[in-house]
């Protein structure tokens, strides 16, 4: 499946910047873009490959300098996580030894998690954010839901397939993934950790409680969870101030960004397993509030939810070219207006509100509210 868009991305990025960094969970397709990207420019320029799981390559970048110097065209360094010793010798690299470079770069952690590229690329660096499938690339909401977006587990022949392709996923990101990033944690540790996030996605984190439920410091429980936010593994949605007098909730709410590796984590096989399961609910507000984010690129530190002491709340809510505009997720064929809504808008000062619901039907109910399909709405807009 050819991603245009990222590809158009990656494009504009060497436009400005002499190194691109594409940046998401592993499986999430970033060897496969990059594949297209080449494709693309096969005959334009020379094209150089260094898989960091290969021990050959990654042997060879032990002397990065003196590898990399004379090399023209474009450089692709996958998995760059493995050697972050790398990115002071690209910045030398592109600032003085050789203008004709460009660099690719891939890595399953965040630039958060990679501290160096952030640090020492500082002017030099785009990046992009890849994420598993989305609705706008496959347009089937209802497998896309069950299965998640990662291309193996979403195209597997079949729902159990598609269930062992994750489980065993899920065992090698705990058990491999993790630990060449120099975190030394046991799995079964995270695992357990992880399990309890999925037991409360879509609700607020309390870290003491989670704490004395694993036998863990509330300290402990902030390292994990960086983690697997660093990892893109979990969602990690902070709370909106307003400058009212309202008490309002201060602690973030917490999803797995994944909809099939929440299923997982939560032994949800099969569309009847979801349906009948207590996390019916919260499974669709994570998911939709995913593709919401997916659908209009919206960087991750421009989207909030709202709620407070009094229960008034807003499942996402978010400033766009200055408008403000919040968003509810409610698994209903019947969504009608609340209270909560009516003082949402009046505290936020709210120019839109829509409540995305299953199907395909949009109407204004009242002023500023508007009841819409989360496939029409994708459509749509």
């Amino acid at each position: 499946m050819k991603r245009e868009n990222f590809l158009q991305m990656i494009s504009d990025g060497f436009l400005v910047n002499p190194i691109v960094a594409i940046l998401g969970p592993r499986q999430s397709g970033k060897t496969t873009l990059t594949r297209q990207y080449i494709n693309t420019i096969k005959t334009e320029k020379p094209i150089h490959y260094f898989d960091l799981e290969d021990p050959n390559d990654l042997a060879a970048l032990k002397s990065p300098k003196a590898v990399l110097e004379n090399l023209k065209g474009l450089i692709v360094i996958d998995e760059v996580q493995r050697v972050k010793e790398l990115f002071p010798v690209l910045r030398v690299l592109v600032d003085v030894v050789n203008l004709k470079q460009q660099y690719l770069i891939l890595g399953s952690a965040s630039q958060e998690l990679i501290k160096q590229s952030s640090e020492t690329l500082a002017g030099r660096i785009e990046y992009i954010e890849l994420p598993p499938f989305q609705y706008c690339e496959v347009k089937n909401l209802e497998k896309l839901w069950i299965r998640g977006g990662f291309p193996r587990s979403f195209l597997s022949v079949n729902d159990s397939s598609s269930y062992r392709w994750r489980e065993s996923y899920i065992r090698t990101f705990l058990e491999r993934d993790i630990p060449n990033l120099g975190i030394k944690i046991p799995a079964e540790n995270i695992r357990r950790f992880w399990m309890m996030l999925a037991n409360n996605h879509g609700g607020i984190l309390n870290a003491s409680d989670i704490g004395k439920s694993l036998s863990i410091s509330h300290t402990t429980v902030r390292h994990y969870l960086d983690i697997l936010v660093a990892t893109f593994m979990v969602r990690q949605l902070y709370p909106w101030f307003e400058n009212i007098s309202k008490r309002q909730i201060k602690s973030p709410k917490i999803y797995v960004r994944d909809s099939g590796i929440l299923h997982n984590l939560l032994q949800i096989r099969t569309n009847r397993d979801l349906f009948n399961h207590l996390k019916l609910g919260a499974s669709w507000e994570g998911f939709a509030l995913e593709e919401l984010i997916k659908h209009h690129n919206f960087r991750s530190q421009d989207c909030y939810f709202w709620s407070t002491q009094n229960k008034a709340e807003i499942d996402l809510f978010t400033i766009n070219h200055g408008k403000r505009i919040a968003y509810e997720f409610k698994f209903t064929d019947s969504p009608k207006i609340t209270p909560s809504m009516r003082i949402a808008i009046e505290d936020l000062k709210l120019d839109e509100l829509y409540v995305l619901c299953p199907g395909n039907k949009k109407y204004q109910i009242e002023d500023k509210i508007i009841f819409c399909g989360l496939e029409k709405y994708l459509e749509s807009y």
